[in-house]
């Protein structure tokens, strides 16, 4: 390990230290962390000023144009860390599965997949299938500095979903109906996207990822009961084979109160708690051992600046006890959001927790 390196070999001790990757380790820090879930997207001018005119999809397989757009809300924001820009249907993109990206409804799926015949889709994703990422995440950590950043992948459920449903969906009846009615094919789909999504979050960690994050967008539709039996475990081995990397884990998920406990032992460092569960709550569901990301409805910031700041204030007190907290919001930046509330936002939780 070089003298310029933190204890996990692979970034620069100042990143290492940083309060974001503090608080996920669960370790003392100069204030509360804050990043946002969607801070780079459509609630800032210069995002659209930039993406105009580009297609979702390909704009995540820009390099320069991912860099600039991870960057602005780091620079407006004065946030604790980066989220890599990306599409959580990216590497399904990369191993030419067709789908596109359609605005005002989501990631569309030409051909569903339902059948045993069509797994044969899902081939493995290798690094050159997304040298893109590579590149981008270089050209990032060169310029983020002490700024973490952080890398994030769609769960293997929420994968299944869009593959299964073709889009988005709001009752997931075919996910279920396949959930249920062909448990081995369900499982066997799980399985193959636990390992597209492991390779994805490992071209990320390698490339300079300090922290990687798995969004479960649609976990929610699903009893505790179900989540155990047909997604826990492939979501454990996700986070089991990025273990290895030695950098915090994230899990988050929406509409997932009643599945914080079996969220928690899926294998990740940090749950992410949406806005329907107080944190001091989130933490007796989830356990010891895990630090808590959350959970101020995103709502919210449509509000007065004191409301906001007193809703913050609730966020933060029920957290106080905890051993680790990152803030963030319970989902992600709604796409009319005032960027000056974001901002002020940030600055309010670390002005409150300054220690």
């Amino acid at each position: 390990m070089s003298a310029n390196q933190g204890p996990a070999g692979q970034q620069p001790t100042a990143t290492y230290d940083s309060a974001f990757l503090r608080a996920c380790r669960r370790e003392p820090v100069p204030h509360t962390p804050v990043w946002f879930m969607r801070q780079a997207g459509r609630s800032l001018p210069e995002y659209l000023k930039v993406r105009e005119g580009i297609p979702m999809l390909e704009s995540c397989m820009r390099p320069e144009l991912v860099t600039e757009i991870t960057l602005q809300p780091v620079r407006r924001h004065g946030v604790d860390a980066a989220i890599y820009f990306s599409d959580i249907v990216v590497p399904l993109k990369a191993i030419g599965i067709d789908l596109d990206i359609k605005p005002g409804v989501g990631p569309v799926v030409e051909n569903p997949i339902r059948t045993r015949a069509d797994l044969d889709r899902l081939r493995e994703l290798t690094p050159e299938d997304v040298t893109y990422v590579s590149e981008a995440i270089g050209l990032l950590t060169r310029e983020l500095g002490a700024t973490p950043l952080i890398g994030f992948a769609g769960a293997p459920f929420t994968l299944a979903s869009y593959l299964v449903e073709g889009g988005p969906s709001r009752n997931h009846e075919h996910t279920k109906a396949l959930m249920y009615g062909d448990p081995q094919l369900w499982a066997d789909l799980l399985d193959r996207l636990s390992g597209i999504t492991a390779a994805f979050l490992k071209v990320q960690i390698e490339a300079g990822a300090s922290a990687v994050q798995l969004f479960d967008s649609w976990v929610g539709a699903l009893s505790p009961a179900d989540y155990r039996r047909s997604v826990l475990p492939a979501s454990r081995k996700v986070f089991d084979a990025v273990a290895g990397y030695g950098v915090p884990r994230i899990h988050f998920g929406v509409g997932t109160g009643e599945l914080l406990g079996p969220m928690g032992e899926a294998g990740a460092d940090v749950v992410g708690v949406d806005w329907r569960v107080p944190m001091d709550e989130a933490a007796r569901r989830v356990g010891p051992g895990k630090a808590l990301q959350g959970n101020l409805d995103p709502a919210v910031l449509f509000s007065t600046p004191q409301a906001v700041e007193a809703k913050a204030a609730e966020v933060l007190e029920a957290a106080a006890g905890l051993e680790g907290h990152v803030f963030n919001l319970g989902h992600g930046v709604l796409p009319t959001t005032d960027p000056d509330a974001l901002t002020r936002l940030v600055e309010y939780v670390h002005t409150r927790t300054a220690r």
